[in-house]
């Protein structure tokens, strides 16, 4: 038997006794069942990391050495088919629809070290330490990368089904379906200096150093930047939506690029874009916050692009978006929607039970399905409104929804992580909104994601729970042993 004193920050400490023959991954389940903490980086004395969970434990420590034990934040990002979920030192465990980015076994040897991961709508690309990067999924989509070497990548953005890398020289990699922005080669020459890339479904645009901006692909998507080039100058942010772009100049004002009637041409309302300081997107509209609390929307009608007593909206402090609505917070804590009624315009039907509808007061944060609203009170409870399909009504759980602290959504469904630890999730079963099936393995919650169909739940003690539809992520049964060796 091998001897090992395994310690975490805190002081605390166990004597660990394992067969010799045993492995990294062994002595690390051991330690996170010892201490009831996930998601371990092990560090010899010497300052060592033990990041291979296959390698043979003696191989690198002696009898009676001691480990140090660092808890690690474990991280998940989504395609809209499948997860990944990986630890800055592990290496990745992947689940869901196989071609779509569920399956990354034949790099599972490769995924060390991974620093960021990045996703289409049905491709992977992780960033590992070195800089280098790592691509699986569907390769349509940017699953494939094997025809160019990527080094020294700081960060990654992502279309529908593209990706763009930026390179420590500042110049920018681009691979994937080409009409959404795989193919940078025709603004190659002008992407130097940038420190930021944005999307939108099908097309790009990078922010230089210097504040201009340069776009590509899908040009009705915004992949022609060229139409607003001489105001594209000094620009602070952009906002992206499903077909257009909107830039927040330094100066307040804004500039606006893509499908017009999405929100590409904002020239109605360009006299009150003054002192912009933040914008939200619908599906086809946008809407700003200006420094004096104000708001101006442009864009469908229908989507959210008119604002119905415009003139009355004071002090706005925050904006969410469903698909084709709007709701913001005011300063007082009430909530004024518009857009349309049936996507969650409309709070008439708010309501915190089937039977019960209130007025919108005290709210501190909204989140939101495609179709509908959830806002967590400041006594930590929850109303809801919008389609009852897509988790505008909550009266199901109602009693259970108290001291909620966070809200996450797939496209139908909500997921409520309460003060105590536990969860609660409403709206459509199939896509998240029925967790009775996991509601005793979900203890001590830190952290949900979702896909389009599915969540998964991080809990305190590396435990992971996934439920919603099996095929995109809701089923880990076929992964539930790999969780233990990140």
């Amino acid at each position: 038997m091998l001897n090992v004193s395994v310690a975490l920050p805190s002081g605390h400490t166990e004597l660990l006794s394992l067969p010799c023959s045993c492995k990294v991954g062994d002595l690390k389940i051991e330690a996170r069942q010892k201490f009831r903490r996930g998601f371990l980086k092990l560090v010899t004395a010497g300052g060592q990391p033990l990041t291979d969970p296959e390698q043979i434990l003696q191989d690198v420590i002696q009898e009676g050495d001691s480990i140090t034990a660092l808890a690690l934040e474990a991280r998940v990002a989504a395609t809209d088919w499948a997860f990944a979920l990986w630890c800055r030192d592990g290496s990745v465990v992947t689940w869901g629809h196989l071609n779509l980015g569920g399956d990354s076994s034949e790099f599972q040897d490769q995924l060390r070290n991974v620093s960021e991961v990045q996703a289409t709508e049905s491709a992977f690309a992780a960033i590992l330490a070195d800089g280098s990067v790592i691509t699986w999924g569907n390769p349509v989509s940017g699953g494939d990368n094997s025809e160019m070497k990527l080094e020294n990548v700081q960060q990654i953005q992502a279309t529908s089904a593209a990706f763009a890398a930026i390179l420590a020289d500042g110049s920018v990699a681009t691979w994937g379906d080409e009409c959404s922005g795989g193919d940078s080669s025709d603004v190659e020459d002008q992407l130097i200096n940038v420190q930021h890339v944005q999307a939108t479904d099908s097309a790009f645009v990078a922010i230089r150093a210097d504040g201009s901006a340069v776009a590509w692909g899908d040009p009705d998507k915004g992949g022609d930047s060229c139409v607003g080039q001489e105001k594209l100058k000094n620009v602070l942010q952009i906002q992206a939506r499903r077909r257009a772009f909107a830039a927040i100049l330094s100066d307040g004002s804004v500039a606006t690029w893509g499908d017009e009637r999405s929100g590409g041409d904002s020239s109605d309302v360009q006299d009150q874009l003054i002192n912009v300081q933040y914008i939200q997107a619908s599906e086809r509209a946008f809407v700003a916050i200006c420094s004096d609390g104000s708001v101006v929307a442009w864009g469908d009608p229908l989507m959210g692009g008119d604002i119905p007593g415009v003139d009355e909206i004071k002090n706005v402090k925050a904006v969410q978006s469903t698909r084709q609505a709007f709701a913001a917070i005011l300063a007082d804590g009430s909530v004024v929607a518009w857009g349309n009624p049936g996507y969650g315009g409309d709070i008439w039907g708010c309501a915190i039970s089937s039977e019960t509808r209130v007025n919108l007061k005290n709210v501190q944060h909204i989140q939101a399905t495609c179709a509908a609203f959830a806002a967590i009170l400041t006594d930590g409870s929850v109303a809801t409104w919008g389609d009852p399909k897509y988790g505008g009504d909550s009266g199901e759980v109602h009693e259970q929804l108290r001291s909620v602290q966070k809200i996450q959504a797939t496209s139908a469904a909500f997921a409520a992580i309460l003060a105590d630890g536990s969860a609660v999730a409403w709206g459509d079963p199939d896509a998240g909104g029925d967790s009775s099936d996991v509601q005793d393995q979900l203890i001590n919650v830190q952290y949900i994601q979702a896909t389009e169909r599915a969540f998964v739940a991080i809990c305190a003690d590396g435990s992971v729970v996934a439920w919603g539809d099996p095929d995109i992520g809701g089923d880990i049964s076929g992964v539930q042993n790999q969780f233990w060796y990140l």
